[in-house]
C-alpha cells in the first residue's frame, strides 16, 4: 500500500503558475491578431506557410502548457511529435502535388468550362460541315 502512495507522489499533477498561463493566453491573442492582420494582403506563394506556421505555434503553446504535455512523461511528447512529424510530411506531399498541377506538358491549359463554352462557339459559328471535311487526298 505504501508503495502506491509513493508512485502516486512521484506522477502527481503538475501545478503551472497563473503567470505562465496568462503569458501563454497573451501570446496565443498576439498569434492570432497576427492571422487576422495578414488575412487581407496578398503574401502569393508565402500564404500556406505563414498561416500553417502560425497555426503550429499556437498549436504547440496550447499542447505544450494548457494541456501540460512539457511536464508530462517523455514517451507522450515523443508520440505527440511523431504524429505531427507524420502530418507535416502529409501536407508536404499534397502541397506539392498542388503546386505541380498543369505542368506536364499533355495538360490541357484551359479548364472544364472554358474548354465547353469554346466547343459551344465553334457549333454556332457560321461554318458548313461540310467545309470542314478531310478528303483522303488532302492527308498528305
Amino acid at each position: 500500500m505504501a508503495h502506491e502512495t509513493d508512485d502516486h507522489a512521484a506522477h502527481g499533477h503538475h501545478i503551472i503558475p497563473i503567470s505562465t498561463l496568462m503569458t501563454v493566453f497573451i501570446a496565443l491573442l498576439a498569434l492570432t491578431g497576427i492571422t487576422v492582420g495578414l488575412s487581407p494582403f496578398d503574401l502569393g506563394m508565402f500564404e500556406i506557410p505563414v498561416a500553417l506556421g502560425l497555426a503550429t505555434a499556437k498549436a504547440t503553446l496550447v499542447v505544450m502548457i494548457f494541456m501540460a504535455l512539457k511536464y508530462d512523461n517523455p514517451v507522450n511528447t515523443l508520440t505527440f511529435s511523431v504524429g505531427v512529424l507524420f502530418v507535416a510530411v502529409f501536407l508536404a506531399f499534397t502541397l506539392l502535388d498542388t503546386a505541380f498541377r498543369g505542368d506536364m506538358d499533355n495538360v490541357d491549359p484551359l479548364t472544364v468550362d472554358e474548354r465547353e463554352r469554346l466547343n459551344e462557339q465553334l457549333q454556332e459559328s457560321d461554318v458548313d460541315p461540310e467545309d470542314l471535311q478531310v478528303a483522303p487526298g488532302d492527308m498528305q
